[in-house]
């Protein structure tokens, strides 16, 4: 049954201008092509807010630890996403929307979390701060009482994949990563903007459910150099390289140290094995298979691609 509300409410998005991922971003350009209203939080007003506006949705911005703020962005709307990206401040902005939500009476709550937690419990953690914030974040929003729609996604595509390999790929045809042997089952941020478009799109059937989506195979890195081969028309092959050097590397470019933790284990994880899941949760939702890393490579194959290609 669908819920009372119409599309007459708005719909929050929270990080709608983040890039990395971008759910949040291709979340309210899905929203408003199924005929939603959007209202979308921002940070900063600058391009990336002008360019949602110019998509249709209403711009908020504001601070999702700031109260005054998320009364501003929560007044008047009948469902929200709340996603943030990996942040010292995690939990305390989880607790603070979700007050406010609770507050203003939201009838759908759609979480954005990460797929390890479905590994943890009240004895068992990760020594990654960001998986614990997630952990007590879950914890926090059942202690709630609101209603709750959890979506854990495993590494995305455009993390590990993309943001953090490019240069490697394109400079060195390595698919350079300390990620070891094990097997892994990377997912497009866009499919899983696309399950929770569903979800919010009508709620009422997955209140209080977890979703744990996973990407369109679980393979290990050979495997996915090969592909990147096969996609670009290069032979790309996989590097495992040292966790410390790496995370080094990205200490120079000015990664903050919460997140560097956090990418570190994550990596651990994955030589470990922890990564080696799959569901078919993401087809339930959208009555689509994953996104192949095949046809991910070939949609930024710009990016892996050198600029130089003619001397």
């Amino acid at each position: 049954m669908t819920m009372k509300s119409t599309h007459d409410s708005p719909i929050l998005v929270t990080g709608a201008a983040g890039d990395l991922g971008a759910i949040g971003r291709n979340l309210t350009a899905m929203l408003l092509d199924k005929g939603h209203k959007v209202r979308a939080l921002v940070r900063r007003e600058d391009e990336r807010a002008l360019a949602l506006r110019q998509l249709g949705a209403e711009v908020v911005q504001g601070d999702l630890t700031d109260l005054t703020s998320m009364h501003r962005a929560i007044e008047g709307v009948a469902r929200i996403y709340f996603g943030m990206s990996v942040s010292a401040a995690y939990l305390e902005a989880t607790v603070n929307v979700a007050a406010v939500a609770r507050h203003h009476g939201v009838e759908a709550f759609v979480n954005i979390s990460q797929m390890t937690v479905t590994q943890m419990s009240i004895t068992e953690t990760t020594d990654s701060p960001q998986h614990k914030l997630h952990w007590l974040a879950e914890q926090a929003l059942a202690w709630s009482g609101l209603p709750v729609v959890t979506v854990r996604p495993t590494v995305f595509l455009e993390g590990f994949f993309l943001r953090l390999a490019a240069v490697g790929i394109r400079d060195s045809n390595e698919l350079a990563l300390p990620l070891g042997n094990s097997k892994t089952s990377p997912i497009s941020a866009v499919d899983v903007a696309r399950a929770v478009s569903e979800i919010l799109h009508d709620p009422a059937p997955h209140i209080g459910h977890v979703y744990n989506l996973t990407g369109f195979e679980s393979a290990d890195l050979d495997h996915y150099a090969r592909v990147f081969s096969e996609a670009l028309g290069r032979t790309i092959r996989y590097r495992n390289v040292p966790l410390s050097g790496w995370i080094d590397t990205l200490r120079e470019f000015g990664v903050p140290t919460h997140v560097l933790n956090h990418l570190a284990v994550m990596a651990e994880l994955h030589a470990q094995g922890r990564y080696d899941r799959m569901t078919d949760d993401l087809f339930k939702l959208i009555g689509k298979m994953p996104t192949s890393m095949y046809d991910f490579v070939k949609l930024h194959a710009a990016e892996f691609t050198p600029t130089e290609a003619t001397v």
